[in-house]
């Protein structure tokens, strides 16, 4: 399995403390059979262009230094998108993913559909390809939505530890699965239990092996090699009576 999404890159963002910390959660994730790792702290759109901070590049080395050999770890960012994309793209391919074309986006909270479009499309513009990540955070995240931002070229990771939750984020992820609206899966981990594991098996419990794989194994893998992505067939997610009523009594985040 490949986990694109992390925030193990110590003491620089709200993820994982220390170096130790993170080469603790690293060996976890290697006993749970996750092979490679991108590290992708938080990043402002204005500052792609100058590529990774000091601090960032500091925390790097000290990370190496504690790692274990296995899972690989790919450098990246999360972008924040709260601002126009910069026309000069600059160091851009030293926080995109493992250096391919593919940056991983994020937008404020209570973003509006028309902000998200205008910005997919700027960063298409720049030869880049937007990988939105947790679109169910979002309250106007709907399948017709995300298939309008797919039209424009981005793809979409869901949370692993997401698709079982009762709360409406779960709710809009499981359904984005169900209209195969799904690339990949990460597990968004800060230095915690989160991981892609999780997520592979919540998949094959739900009779999703195939999805599991694409989603976990052959999408992530693709874009590490800047390669096409393979469509994910839709996946109806099984609910107990219990979980339904629970999303009913929670409502909406």
């Amino acid at each position: 399995m490949i986990d694109l999404h992390s925030h193990l890159l110590p003491a620089v963002d709200d993820g994982s403390r220390s170096a130790a910390q993170s080469a603790g959660v690293l060996r976890e994730m290697a006993k749970a059979g996750v092979t490679d790792v991108c590290l992708t702290p938080h990043l402002r759109a204005g500052e792609v262009a100058a590529g990774p901070p000091a601090k960032h590049e500091q925390a790097f080395e000290e990370l190496m230094i504690a790692a274990p050999p296995m899972p690989r770890l790919h450098r990246g960012a999360e972008v924040m998108l709260d601002r126009p994309f910069p026309k000069d793209l600059g160091q851009v391919r030293r926080v995109t993913l493992g250096g391919t074309r593919f940056m991983l986006v994020e937008f404020p909270r209570m973003v509006a559909i028309s902000s998200v479009t205008n910005a997919l499309t700027r960063i298409k513009e720049a030869g880049l390809l937007p990988i939105v990540a947790h679109p169910e955070r979002y309250s106007c995240c709907t399948p017709s939505t995300v298939q309008r931002w797919r039209g424009l070229g981005a793809f979409m990771q869901l949370d692993a530890t997401t698709l079982f939750r009762s709360s409406a984020r779960g709710v809009r992820v499981r359904e984005l699965l169900e209209h195969g609206l799904g690339d990949i899966i990460a597990g968004d981990n800060h230095g915690d239990s989160r991981s892609v594991a999780a997520g592979f098996k919540f998949l094959v419990e739900q009779d999703g092996a195939l999805q599991a794989d694409l989603l976990t194994v052959k999408n992530p893998g693709a874009i590490l090699k800047e390669e096409p992505l393979q469509p994910v067939p839709p996946l109806r997610i099984k609910q107990s009576l219990i979980q339904r009523l629970r999303v009913l009594l929670e409502g909406e985040e």
